[in-house]
């Protein structure tokens, strides 16, 4: 054989046609100049396999795309869920807010049933003379009257807080003159 000659692998002739079965590179008419083995691995010796290492199959595919679906799905709803009890808490706050400053409203007390609206707000006040036997002397009029006083703030339906105080009164204005002793049981004193 002569260098060039077709079919005999030579760099300046014709690529020798590679057999399929074939197994040994380097052997005579695989196409190697002198004989020496190619440096391919064995993986990289047939297309199909060169194919197979460049990417990822379908199902590998679908499968991920599932898998971070769900994450995505699930920190969203994940933040959603904050940002209604964030908005649920301040509801809940300035309700308290608004009950509060409907109790501290009531500076002299007496028997009723207020109502109004402030906002989102639907608020009633309700203020009751309690009976207190412990606090009335015997056989003496009562010089103290204990109200309650109960606020109720409600929204958004079912939503609702509740706010209750007790107050203390006199029964009766005392009207001393100046310089007059106090009356009996004022500022703990008894004559």
């Amino acid at each position: 054989m002569t260098p060039g000659a077709p079919g005999t692998g030579h760099p300046r002739g014709k690529p020798a046609s590679r057999h399929p079965l074939q197994s040994m590179p380097g052997a005579p008419g695989t196409g190697h100049p002198r004989g020496k083995p190619a440096s391919r691995t064995p993986l990289q010796s047939t297309p199909c396999a060169q194919t197979r290492q460049a990417g990822f199959t379908l199902l590998e595919v679908l499968v991920a795309l599932a898998i971070l679906s769900v994450a995505v799905v699930t920190i969203i709803q994940g933040f959603a869920q904050g940002l209604r009890l964030l908005k649920l808490s301040g509801d809940h706050q300035q309700a308290m807010l608004l009950a509060d400053s409907k109790l501290r409203e009531v500076v002299e007390p007496e028997e009723r049933r207020e109502q109004g609206d402030e906002g989102v707000f639907q608020w009633e006040r309700t203020t009751t003379l309690l009976e207190t036997p412990d606090l009335r002397p015997a056989g003496a009029p009562p010089r103290w009257r204990v109200y309650q006083i109960a606020v109720r703030v409600t929204w958004d339906e079912r939503r609702q807080v509740e706010v209750a105080s007790l107050r203390t009164v006199p029964a009766t204005p005392t009207t001393t003159r100046p310089g007059a002793p106090p009356p009996r049981g004022v500022l703990g004193r008894t004559p």
